[in-house]
């Protein structure tokens, strides 16, 4: 039923809540669990010497992957975990907006369920912070197992 599972993490602990759920349903139906994390792409200068007439400087954009590589060493280390209790696991760093991004690979990548967390805010605090879990769960055409956080806060 659910062969291909996206796990959504940003680093936190608060996200890796999940955990036991995803391993739990990935062995249960022997879905694949796709861990991806999302970073901003983020454009450096890198200076360039002009060879014309002066020994000039001229900053030259060029990618910056240290968030990147990042992502991909957390997604790694999380990876390990899984695999060592027999989950196929795969990893993806993805780029740009992590809501946007997250309900893109769903949909390109042909997932069938999401399992994400929440931190359970509510009201104001909502608005205000906004949810990447909520953007996620209204917009997605499959099933969201949307997780809520230990110690997230209770609704009201």
């Amino acid at each position: 039923m659910y062969k291909k599972i996206i796990v959504p993490l940003d680093g936190s602990k608060l996200a890796e809540s999940v955990l036991p759920h995803v391993e739990e349903t990935a062995v249960k139906f022997g879905g694949e669990v796709i861990l991806v994390t999302v970073t901003e792409h983020v454009l450096g200068y890198m200076p360039m010497e002009n060879y014309s007439q002066s020994a000039e400087q001229q900053l030259v954009p060029q990618a910056v992957g240290k968030m990147e590589k990042q992502g991909q060493k957390y997604l790694d280390k999380i990876a390990k975990r899984l695999e060592a209790k027999g989950v196929k696991v795969q990893t993806e760093v993805l780029l740009g907006n992590p809501a946007e991004e997250i309900i893109l690979y769903v949909k390109n990548e042909g997932c069938d369920l999401v399992i994400m967390a929440s931190h359970g805010r509510s009201g104001p605090s909502r608005w205000t912070h906004g949810s990447v879990a909520e953007k996620v769960f209204r917009a997605s055409h499959v099933p969201v197992l949307m997780v809520r956080a230990l110690n997230s806060a209770p609704s009201t």
